[in-house]
């Protein structure tokens, strides 16, 4: 069995990043997957993320899409930047319980005033079943990083 590889620079840049996020943090969710131009986050369900009736909460679903797209947006700004939320748009397609999700962004078109992502959320339960989860498309900027 090969000896899991040390985490690529790229992979340390965004994870730099998201470890300063208080609401992912609070929120309990991991960054699995950089490459550039993608990004993968999971969200474990736990009771920080439901609403009224047990469900994932659509705004944990709207955070985890928007920081996915914005990482993978990240993963192509020039160094020095980060990467601001300017719009986004996302369709809840069902509701879940238990398991977790896993949001993978994607750049569309990155230029140099705006980046597009899309975001894809998807639901695994405890068995590593996928389900469709929401869609999102959303627009980010380019700013300086201040930190």
């Amino acid at each position: 069995m090969d000896a899991p590889s040390a985490p690529s620079a790229l992979f340390r840049r965004i994870e730099t990043s998201f470890l300063r996020q208080g609401l992912m943090q609070h929120l309990g969710a991991r960054l699995v997957r950089v490459e550039p131009g993608l990004c993968e986050i999971a969200l474990p369900y736990s009771e920080r993320v439901t609403q009224q009736q047990g469900g994932f909460h659509g705004g944990a679903m709207g955070a985890l899409a928007d920081i996915a797209g914005g990482y993978a947006a990240l993963t192509v700004a020039p160094d020095g930047m980060e990467v601001t939320t300017v719009e986004y748009k996302i369709n809840f397609l069902a509701a879940f319980q238990g398991g977790e999700l896993r949001a993978t962004g994607q750049v569309l078109k990155a230029g140099k005033r705006i980046i597009v992502t899309t975001a894809h959320v998807v639901h695994q339960d405890a068995g590593g079943q996928p389900s469709d989860c929401a869609v999102m498309q959303q627009t980010l900027v380019p700013v300086p990083k201040t930190y």
